[in-house]
């Protein structure tokens, strides 16, 4: 059975106080590197139109940012060269240099996706070349031209396109392996209602096998979880044990041949409990009780023993337990109560309430085998009690002194089109859902790797606020750890209707946004001032201000990719890699 959890906030982290940014006109200085080639993008075929192939592919990332080296960035371009910048010195930038170049042709692949790399540890890379096949790949120390030699020691055709998600390099029993995630959206018949398509997340392990003294690396397991909508977050744990996914629709792992058995017979035991009948079905008005219970076919009246008390009824039938038998919810005149046998084998017994007119909430008190059954007229009354709790006018009276609560109140970007985002935690043994948080308006905003040892952390809109959550998943006790808050950034990225990315920096000196095209939104933390500032409505001096900067590309190309590191920003569009210097080095 799933654990309901919830994310466990942390006052002091939060700032009920904060006041806004101030938009600074400082000059943030920004590099330009102009590409040798165009980024490897891959725009969206006339078959893949849903809302799920935009988030996935549309709004791909092309930049990838190396979490395990400070500084270091990675792209593919349009002849399947895998290139790298790494920064020690901005004024001393030196251009892109490929690292490895993918040995399929690209041009050769009409049905193919953008190629997609993850850094699964400080010398191993997953790659995919968007066409089907997987690549893993022994990198040696990177960001370092002398050391960094890609080495592929394993590559195989897995089926049709996909992009990686995420991936892990653990060792276990003296074993090295990788564990791999790969997204698909595939075409689904059955979906005649929906869109037509489902989301699928394959978990790939692939491990180190040692035959004769022939190392090599072979699939260990494949496993396929399938959803109705892309994941915003999907993260395998550093360990290689379990699975964390926040999507707006549930995942579930669709089961082998192994397990189908075990399946089957637990989908058995819930259907029988889903379909028994209630043992009986009551009836009431203001003077009396009505009670209907279904008999088997050979019962007669003599087999049938009905006795009444004052504040008590037992049903017994041929000798067996008592079929119904307990204390009544309040007292009846059992000298008027009468039962008989319907023709469609039913047993009416009629109980005549002692005290007119009260409801009773229960038949017999604390036996929950029977259903009441409310006639129309009640079901109207009922209706009309609850009247004046509601109103067929939003807001009638918005001028009385204390004006309920409604949508009328709410701002364009308060709204959520996706209001019920759960995130899950499933075990790899199992493959059952462990924990379960029902985020519901906890608006998902971005991932961004902290520590790359640990798994990477997910932003929430909490209330105006984005609250930085980092997971840890040895932590049972504390598995998702509230590490970082940026103020008001829930409600300012809300309104910012052309965003396409957003990221922070993993020290959470900032956090950033980008719209398409060229502009870049940039909110510092609060931070103390050099000078005495008054805010003049309150008389009182103020310690310290949050800063925003707005920086103007200049490009004319769409952007697609955004990183951010503790120092820079780096900007990726289709011919030129953009370097913003956000925070000089310590």
């Amino acid at each position: 059975m799933a654990a309901h959890c919830s994310l466990q906030t942390k006052r002091l982290l939060l700032d009920p106080k904060f006041e806004g940014y101030k938009l600074s006109l400082e000059p943030l200085a920004c590099y330009q590197l102009e590409l040798d080639a165009a980024v490897a993008e891959v725009k969206l075929r006339d078959d893949q139109y849903t809302l799920d192939h935009m988030r996935a592919f549309g709004m791909y990332n092309y930049l990838h940012l190396d979490s395990w080296y400070q500084d270091n960035v990675y792209y593919v371009d349009q002849f399947g060269r895998i290139m790298n910048l790494s920064v020690t010195l901005d004024t001393a930038l030196q251009k892109p240099r490929e690292v490895f170049r993918l040995p399929t042709d690209l041009a050769a692949y009409d049905n193919r996706l953008c190629a997609s790399i993850h850094f699964s540890s400080s010398t191993w890379v997953t790659l995919s070349d968007g066409t089907g096949r997987l690549y893993l790949i022994k990198s040696g120390k990177r960001g370092n031209s002398t050391s960094e030699k890609w080495e592929i020691v394993f590559n195989e055709e897995l089926g049709s396109p996909f992009t990686i998600a995420h991936s892990v390099s653990f060792v276990k029993s003296d074993t090295h392996s990788v564990a791999v995630l790969l997204l698909r959206v595939e075409k689904d018949e059955l979906d005649t209602k929906g869109s037509g398509f489902h989301i699928t997340l394959e978990w790939v392990t692939i491990a180190e096998i040692s035959k004769e003294g022939d190392h090599r690396y072979e699939i260990l397991k494949r496993r396929v979880l399938q959803g109705k909508s892309v994941p915003h977050y999907a993260a395998i744990e550093p360990s290689g044990d379990g699975l964390m996914i926040v999507s707006y629709k549930p995942f579930k792992f669709m089961e082998g041949e192994d397990n189908k058995s075990e399946e089957n017979d637990d989908a058995e035991a819930t259907k029988e409990k889903k379909v028994a009948d209630p043992l009986y079905y009551w009836q009431q008005t203001e003077d009396d009780v009505t009670i209907t219970v279904h008999i088997p076919e050979d019962i007669t009246k003599d087999d049938i023993k009905v006795r009444f008390s004052p504040d008590s009824v037992c049903v017994i039938l041929k000798d067996q337990p008592p079929l119904m038998e307990g204390k009544l919810y309040s007292s009846v005149d059992h000298e008027s109560c009468t039962w008989i046998i319907r023709e469609s084998k039913s047993l009416e017994i009629s109980l005549i309430k002692k005290n007119e007119g009260p409801r009773w909430p229960e038949l017999i008190v604390g036996d929950t085998r029977g259903e009441f059954i409310m006639d129309s007229s009640q079901c109207s009354e009922i209706s009309e009690s609850l009247m004046h709790l509601t109103s067929e006018v939003m807001n009638p009276n918005p001028e009385k002194e204390n004006p309920p609560c409604n949508a009328q109140e709410l701002e364009e970007c308060d709204a959520f089109l996706e209001d019920s985002a759960s995130l899950c935690r499933f075990d790899g043994d199992t493959l059952k859902v462990t924990h379960v948080i029902n985020l519901g308006s906890n608006q998902y905003l971005f991932s961004v790797v902290v520590d790359p040892k640990e798994m990477p952390c997910f932003c929430l809109r909490h209330d105006v606020d984005a609250l930085l959550w980092q997971p840890h998943s040895d932590q049972p006790e504390n598995m998702w750890e509230h590490i970082a808050t940026f103020n008001a950034l829930g409600y300012v990225q809300a309104s910012k209707q052309d965003k396409k990315f957003m990221a922070c920096a993993p020290d959470y000196s900032y956090a950033a946004l980008c719209e398409c095209l060229r502009r870049v939104f940039i909110y510092r933390q609060p931070t103390p001032l050099a000078t005495v500032l008054y805010n003049r409505k309150e008389g009182r001096q103020v310690g310290q201000v949050a800063k925003q900067l707005v920086t103007t590309l200049e490009a004319n190309d769409p952007i697609l990719g955004f990183q951010a590191t503790s120092e820079r920003l780096f900007v990726l569009t289709t011919k030129t890699l953009f370097l913003i210097k956000v925070n000089s080095g310590n």
